[in-house]
């Protein structure tokens, strides 16, 4: 049936997951026609939903041994092999979150098209609901009426018009056009035999659909956290975080194979009902609509006859000639029977409002509008939902693979955490994650630059200059080094030039000794890369 459609193809993801295997609980194959009442049917999606048990026991499995290699194999880890090991630790830490940002990302699209989906069927579902509501109460209102108060009314005028046989006969006449008239009402399908309450299963539907998506909004925020706070507590080199998130870690990833395992089995039996959704209403309906009426509703094809058609004429033309039995009455009755006027009057009145719902409920017994709601629900549900739920599997899948791995480098990084107080020596300066190396790094350069420049600078303190220690022979003088003093002006700039603090004995005074000792200084100090003007 599903071939036929012209106005809905199924989308080829769908035909992909019904090609599923499906198993039940004996390992036997199942068909995949969607079959939610049978038990074996059942089995089979419960069995697809064990993947994910079955996924997470593979984790737990490889974990345990990782641990148990990690506790037997440790060594102290010597500077040939720390900083392959920190950095791989980094790295790993870096990929994982990476792998955890990406999977959030299509949880949430995923989501979201979830979400669309199912708001997109329960709004067919309402709208359908107040369609057939509409139907069931014109029906009803229709069948009072001609039942109960045109029976009132052609009783009394019955009495009144005893003694006119012609009147009497055209009562008659009315009587059948309304028994008419209420068995092709009866003759219309009755919905409220399906004991289905199709608002109802809106509203259970959009009830569930809340909560799973507040869960998974809540499961992508939960990642998040631990991506943020497994790198902020290998940055800080925390164990008191790391431990924390640990326990977290442990839960999402559970979540996350429970939610691979419940998704697939969901998106697998909503395809089996995509691929031929036709002929499960067909079987679901069998019981109070019969196939022609349908496969009207179904596939609302103009080649299709209405099958109400008939009724509806018969219908019409009923209640035609009782009007125009009325219509007679009042011109030629009331002037000799004024009392029947109020019954022939309420009759009237009867008549028109049941002309009224007679249009209604044409235009509602149309296949174009439950035509329309079957078509927005089933892309709600086959497109939009499915392809939701693929996503979500997705960002199960990664999430738990990613979270795996988290799992294994945190007890490393735990491990390496322990040696950060060791030597400088032993810190990976290359490690951007190790606010320790950053430091020492850091102290290192200020050392050499204090040094570098409390040598060169004339400006420091004589604590800062540590010049070698001389013998008896090659000390200065105390009035030779206050000639010296005074003859450079007296600048205690000068106090601390190196041929003083090598200990080289100064020149005596003469001018040309002096010109010399001057170009000395000057050499030294341009050697030396201080800013001096003599």
């Amino acid at each position: 049936m599903a071939t036929a459609r012209i106005d809905y193809i199924a989308p080829w993801w769908t035909y992909w997951l019904h090609n599923f295997p499906h198993l039940n609980f004996s390992f036997q194959s199942v068909g995949n026609t969607f079959r939610p009442e049978e038990a074996s049917y059942q089995q089979s999606l419960i069995f697809l939903a064990c993947v994910g048990a079955v996924g997470l026991g593979l984790s737990l499995l490889v974990l345990a041994v990782y641990l148990s290699c990690l506790c037997c194999c440790r060594r102290e880890v010597d500077e040939e092999t720390k900083r392959p090991d920190t950095c791989c630790v980094t790295w790993a830490a870096v990929v994982t979150g990476l792998i955890i940002c990406s999977a959030v990302g299509v949880g949430f699209y995923g989501n979201s098209e979830t979400n669309d989906g199912v708001y997109q069927l329960t709004y067919s579902l309402y709208n359908a609901n107040h369609t057939l509501g509409g139907i069931n109460n014109l029906v009803g209102g229709s069948l009072g009426s001609m039942e109960m108060g045109l029976k009132q009314h052609l009783e009394r005028l019955d009495e009144i018009f005893a003694t006119r046989p012609d009147y009497v006969q055209a009562l008659r006449f009315m009587q059948q056009m309304a028994t008419n008239i209420i068995r092709q009402l009866v003759a219309l399908p009755d919905i409220s035999k399906a004991k289905v309450d199709l608002a109802a299963i809106a509203s259970q539907t959009a009830f569930v659909e809340y909560y799973r998506w507040l869960t998974y909004l809540l499961l992508l925020i939960l990642d998040l956290v631990i991506c943020l706070v497994t790198c902020l507590g290998m940055a800080k080199q925390s164990r008191l975080l790391l431990i924390t998130i640990l326990a977290f870690v442990v839960l999402s990833l559970i979540l996350s194979w429970a939610s691979l395992g419940a998704g697939t089995a969901t998106a697998v039996g909503i395809s089996d009902f995509c691929v031929s959704p036709d002929k499960f209403i067909v079987n679901q309906t069998k019981d109070f609509l019969s196939a022609d009426v349908a496969h009207y509703y179904l596939f609302c094809s103009p080649n299709l006859p209405n099958p109400f058609q008939q009724s509806l004429t018969v219908y019409q033309r009923s209640l035609t000639t009782m009007q125009i039995q009325i219509q007679g009455l009042l011109q030629f009755s009331v002037p000799i029977f004024p009392t029947a006027e109020r019954d022939l009057l309420g009759i009237q009145r009867l008549l028109n409002s049941t002309e009224f719902n007679l249009h209604q409920l044409t235009a509602l017994l149309d296949c174009r509008g439950l035509h329309k709601d079957y078509l927005d629900a089933l892309m709600g549900v086959c497109y939009d939902g499915v392809e939701g739920l693929l996503y979500l599997s997705l960002f199960a899948l990664l999430a738990a693979c990613a979270l795996s791995a988290m799992l294994c480098a945190i007890p490393r990084a735990w491990t390496l955490i322990g040696s950060r107080d060791r030597d400088y020596d032993d810190i990976d300066e290359e490690d951007p994650f190790n606010p320790q190396a950053r430091r020492i790094s850091f102290n290192r350069g200020r050392s050499n630059i204090h040094s570098f420049c409390s040598y060169n600078s004339s400006m420091g303190s004589q604590n800062s200059l540590h010049p070698p220690l001389q013998s008896a022979a090659n000390v200065i003088p105390s009035s030779e080094y206050m000639n010296q003093s005074m003859l450079f002006g007296g600048n205690p700039r000068y106090e601390n030039v190196p041929l003083i603090g090598r200990g080289s004995p100064p020149p005596s005074y003469s001018p040309s000794m002096r010109t010399t000792y001057l170009s000395m200084t000057e050499a030294q100090i341009r050697h030396f890369g201080t800013d001096f003007q003599v």
